[in-house]
């Protein structure tokens, strides 16, 4: 794909794909992002693409899949570069690199690629993710999850599930700097758990932070942050419902 194909348009190949994922009555951009997602975090073996261990995936082969065929690349990477909560990576490996100091302009061919940068089900070797050294780093970290999901969490801990890392954020979406880690629904009307970084650090627990400022841990050997993680559990507009005995007063 050449440099060139970068080129402003609003095209997108026609009326709207069915096949496309989210709700009818969602924005077509916003169902492109979501069919995105899916297939570099989940999909991306059963689309027969191949990924590389950092998780890139060539832009010309998801655009020639069904579920995007149509979406021109433009509008793919207005979607990237829009995403308020920065989920994907583009990348341009050219073919012949200009040389320095080399003075004729050539247009310049070579490869777009396209990653989430978390999120994934599938197993990515070499996500750009820096191990968190210090609980200093990350003075505040909380995730956010729907009121009806705590008495399990309560009693269980905080699970991966099926993804590679468990999601926290830097604070609560909305305040300064942060961008992501945390759905807005949850972060307004449900309910935020914040860990304990220092002791779940002295414990063996590893953090790492995602190239869009996403907290990310594995959790222990079953993939759960367990209660006594928990420093205090309150819901958007307040209410304790758990506070870790050493914090309270």
């Amino acid at each position: 794909m050449s440099i060139d194909s970068k080129a402003p348009t609003t095209s997108r190949g026609g009326k709207p794909k069915s096949n496309l994922r989210g709700r009818p009555q969602d924005s077509e951009d916003v169902r492109i992002s979501k069919t995105l997602s899916y297939i570099l975090r989940h999909g991306a073996a059963k689309e027969g693409l191949k990924m590389r261990s950092d998780g890139y995936i060539k832009v010309d082969d998801l655009l020639a899949r069904p579920k995007l065929k149509g979406v021109e690349f433009a509008v793919l990477e207005g979607i990237v570069k829009n995403n308020d909560k920065k989920r994907y990576q583009m990348l341009f490996e050219p073919t012949d690199p200009v040389e320095p100091g080399d003075t004729e302009l050539k247009p310049t061919e070579g490869t777009w690629w396209i990653r989430a940068n978390q999120g994934h089900t599938l197993k990515v070797e070499e996500l750009e993710l820096r191990e968190i050294q210090s609980a200093e780093e990350i003075p505040v970290v909380v995730h956010g999850t729907a009121l009806k999901t705590w008495p399990a969490i309560e009693k269980t801990g905080l699970s991966r599930m099926a993804r590679n890392h468990i999601h926290l954020a830097t604070g609560k979406l909305g305040d300064e700097g942060v961008i992501s880690g945390m759905r807005a629904s949850h972060a307004k009307n449900g309910v935020l758990i914040y860990v304990d970084v220092p002791k779940a650090m002295a414990d063996g627990i590893r953090f790492y932070m995602s190239a869009n400022g996403v907290v990310l841990s594995e959790g222990n050997k079953d993939g759960v942050l367990e209660k006594k993680f928990f420093k205090r559990v309150e819901t958007a507009n307040g209410e304790v419902l758990y506070e870790s005995p050493s914090d309270e007063q």
